[in-house]
């Protein structure tokens, strides 16, 4: 039963991909808009569907260790764009290292030190490792840098990963599975919506001083749209009642939308477009995620609180 429901949702949204490509190739035969980067963005989204599949059909090990890698990358973009001290390189290994020790954490299904490990030891570890090269300028800054960093791309995209590991419940045999894959899903899938539907219809400036392009029409577009996507879909894969069900298709556009401007904010304040180029027409894998950041521990806790 586990797997019949989440091979059907898979290949539901192997269909739902099948049918953006056909709808996005007739746009950009007839739109007078240049819709380049929405064609780049699909063929981009054929990539990351076929890794996100074949990884979480073959072994919750390969896929915890593809969220680990995704950390890693995500991580590597971040240090890359904000201004590190020449003192920091040496923190930075320590920052880095604590990427596997993270996903162990999730491997071993250990909750007591996956939920401490980062906010509290490497908070406290890092200011001390940093301190001893004995420079004190820019100390303050580098610091709390450095842990937002470890926060945002690796304490944060790991709910996701722990999301797996949880077990089926009465409500629904799919277990973690089928929670990581509506979460993962419905993340997307709302960042998809709110930007098609800004692109289509959006007029009126969401919060123009950080992100331009956003927009009222978008933003409730997809927030309508991933919601009812979420109560339809939640009976197939995880234990939630209607009620939880619809909380949850508010909770994941909602929060998805703020993790978006915040690493919106970053990236203007530091006066980047886009943290990298690894995927093309959506830029670097902090890019893509940073939905994720903010969707995949609130959507962890709201579960385990109800559920677990």
């Amino acid at each position: 039963m586990t797997f019949q429901a989440i091979h059907w949702a898979l290949i539901g949204i192997w269909g739902l991909l099948a049918a953006a490509s056909l709808i996005v190739y007739g746009l950009s035969k007839r739109s007078d808009k240049d819709l380049t980067e929405l064609v780049q963005r699909t063929q981009s989204w054929w990539v990351m569907v076929a890794i996100f599949t074949l990884a979480f059909l073959v072994s919750n090990t390969i896929s915890i260790i593809v969220f680990g890698l995704i950390s890693f990358l995500a991580l590597k973009e971040y240090f890359s764009m904000i201004p590190t001290r020449r003192a920091d390189r040496r923190v930075l290994f320590w920052a880095y290292l604590s990427i596997p020790v993270q996903y162990f954490w999730v491997y071993d299904s250990y909750y007591g030190m996956f939920a401490v490990f980062i906010p509290v030891y490497m908070f406290l570890f890092l200011p001390f490792a940093s301190l001893l090269s004995q420079q004190t300028d820019g100390f303050l800054k580098s610091v709390g840098t450095l842990n937002w960093g470890l926060m945002l791309c690796v304490f944060s995209i790991s709910h996701a990963a722990f999301l797996l590991i949880l077990p089926p419940t009465e409500g629904s045999s799919a277990g973690g599975a089928g929670l990581l894959l509506f979460l993962v899903f419905l993340t997307q899938f709302n960042d998809v919506a709110q930007y098609t539907w800004g692109k289509m219809f959006g007029r009126r400036k969401i919060i123009p001083g950080v992100s331009p392009n956003k927009t009222w029409e978008g933003f409730l577009g997809g927030v309508g749209t991933t919601f009812v996507l979420a109560i339809s879909t939640a009976p197939l894969v995880t234990p939630f009642s209607i009620t939880h069900a619809a909380a949850a298709g508010l909770l994941i556009p909602i929060a998805g939308f703020i993790g978006d401007v915040t690493v919106s904010a970053l990236k203007r304040d530091l006066g980047v477009k886009d943290t990298g180029s690894l995927i093309p027409g959506h830029g670097g894998i902090l890019d893509r995620i940073d939905s994720l950041t903010f969707t995949a521990p609130l959507f962890f806790h709201f579960t385990r609180y109800f559920y677990y």
